[in-house]
């Protein structure tokens, strides 16, 4: 009897064991399949506001003789966008519409629950107006005339964290409607001092394509905004990088408003600290950022910096390295006060000071150079007017008016003729030109055969280039 007893209580309590140990895979595969049905309810929600872009336009193209002559031609490419306004406002990546002649934009529908299969998401095509690019972030917004949109809301990118769920949505390899799963390999990846941007670097798949689509967070709002991977193979290897949301928002207002972006400087140069440079210059510390220019003038010379002074603080956050005092101060506007915290010798001091506007020469060349202004069909080249921003960019102009060259077509008459982009376009047989419309309008006067002379001003010379015109 007793061992009766025996066999039952251990009988009971294998079962219960057994029991228990299905309960328990039951509640881990529930558990996998409510996360699978929360990520494709989500996916469901967010992808309507993902949009893939198609552009027609101009660029370069590649070359293979090693010619110096900057070359352009017609170029088709797919790229991916946000809506992130119900009226209509989207944003994607500026490389993704540079050159752009005509853009067209699908607006993606994603299936029903009922109807699952892939090719039932209906594609409505509107065409699109460049409303700004800032090419600096890499960053364009867009306008198509459409209401009541799905739109996605900015996050604040300051609370990612590392190992943060997020969904890759977009077009890769001209698939719409794609969407792809990972964490957030690093909140801000900077990728080099010369680079002031930082980014989010994420593992989730992102191919070419996939650029200007969207980083969802699991809270269903935008992340960031996918540009660009880093391969050896031209695919995904899980580097892949976005812009972060606050970035992008900064831009996307500033452009819609302004049309253009609009950033602030300290007139301040910060070099990173090395053991070495501590020690030459007994510098307090052997680590951080040293200003090792302080431009005369400038709000830091008139709030009193000086060079040699260590910063370590910027509005209460530390400062480590120069690339992070120039990501600090890349989305402050002119007007914004900042207070930084410095060592001067042993000395802690706090200076505050206003930001000034930073003049964006470096980028106006490619603002002005818009393909269906620019492009003079009858010589196949891209001009850019000569203005007072544009000569205060080029030393030593003889005179200052003209029509610089920017870009040669391969098809157009240009490269029979020795004419090279650099080169400024001053008259057309002996008719002064200062304007694009004016060169135009001259050459649309002249038939196949006319004879065309143009004066060119070329490294500070004067000289002319004779030829027939041949259309």
């Amino acid at each position: 009897m007793k061992h009766f007893l025996t066999a039952m209580v251990a009988g009971a309590l294998l079962s219960a064991l057994v029991w228990a140990q299905g309960a328990h895979r039951q509640a881990k595969q529930n558990s996998l399949i409510q996360l699978s049905g929360e990520i494709r309810s989500l996916s469901q929600k967010v992808a309507p506001a993902v949009v893939q872009i198609s552009v027609s336009g101009y660029g370069p193209l590649d070359q293979s003789t090693g010619h110096q002559v900057s070359l352009f031609g017609r170029q088709e490419s797919i790229g991916s966008g946000v809506i992130v306004d119900p009226d209509g406002y989207i944003v994607t990546n500026a490389h993704v519409v540079n050159g752009a002649v005509r853009i067209r934009v699908a607006l993606a529908s994603t299936p029903s629950q009922k109807d699952a299969s892939e090719d039932s998401g209906k594609l409505e095509s509107a065409d699109a107006k460049v409303v700004g690019v800032d090419a600096e972030t890499d960053l364009a917004v867009l306008k198509i005339e459409r209401k009541g949109l799905p739109a996605l809301v900015f996050m604040n990118s300051d609370d990612l964290r590392q190992g943060d769920l997020v969904l890759a949505l977009g077009a890769p390899m001209g698939l719409p409607n794609s969407v792809s799963l990972g964490v957030v390999s690093a909140t801000a990846r900077s990728l080099g001092e010369d680079n002031p941007m930082v980014y989010v670097q994420t593992d989730a798949s992102i191919n070419p394509g996939n650029s200007g689509g969207a980083l969802v967070g699991m809270n269903g709002l935008l992340a960031g905004l996918n540009t660009f991977i880093l391969s050896q193979s031209g695919g995904n290897e899980g580097l892949g990088f976005a812009i972060p949301a606050n970035t992008v928002r900064d831009v996307y207002l500033q452009v819609r408003q302004n049309g253009a972006v609009k950033r602030g400087e300290l007139g301040v140069s910060g070099q990173n600290i090395t053991p070495v440079m501590a020690k030459g210059l007994s510098l307090a510390r052997d680590h951080g950022v040293i200003l090792a220019d302080v431009e005369p003038e400038s709000p830091a010379d008139r709030a009193g910096l000086r060079r040699g002074d260590v910063l370590i603080g910027l509005d209460g956050q530390p400062i480590v390295s120069a690339s992070q005092l120039e990501n600090r101060i890349f989305r402050r506007r002119a007007g914004d006060k900042v207070r930084l915290t410095i060592l001067r010798g042993k000395e802690e001091l706090t200076i505050t000071l206003a930001v000034r506007e930073r003049a964006d020469a470096s980028s106006l060349l490619a603002r002005l150079a818009h393909p269906e202004k620019n492009l003079i069909s009858r010589l196949g080249v891209m001009c850019i007017q000569i203005d007072k921003d544009v000569a205060s960019m080029i030393p030593g102009l003889r005179r200052q008016y003209g029509l610089i060259v920017a870009a040669k077509s391969p098809g157009g008459q240009a490269q029979f003729i020795d004419l090279q982009p650099g080169d400024i376009i001053e008259a057309v047989n002996t008719i002064p030109v200062a304007l694009i419309d004016t060169l135009k309008s001259l050459l649309d006067q002249m038939k196949p055969g006319d004879p065309v002379v143009l004066q060119i001003e070329r490294n500070g010379q004067f000289q002319y280039l004779a030829f027939e015109l041949d259309r």
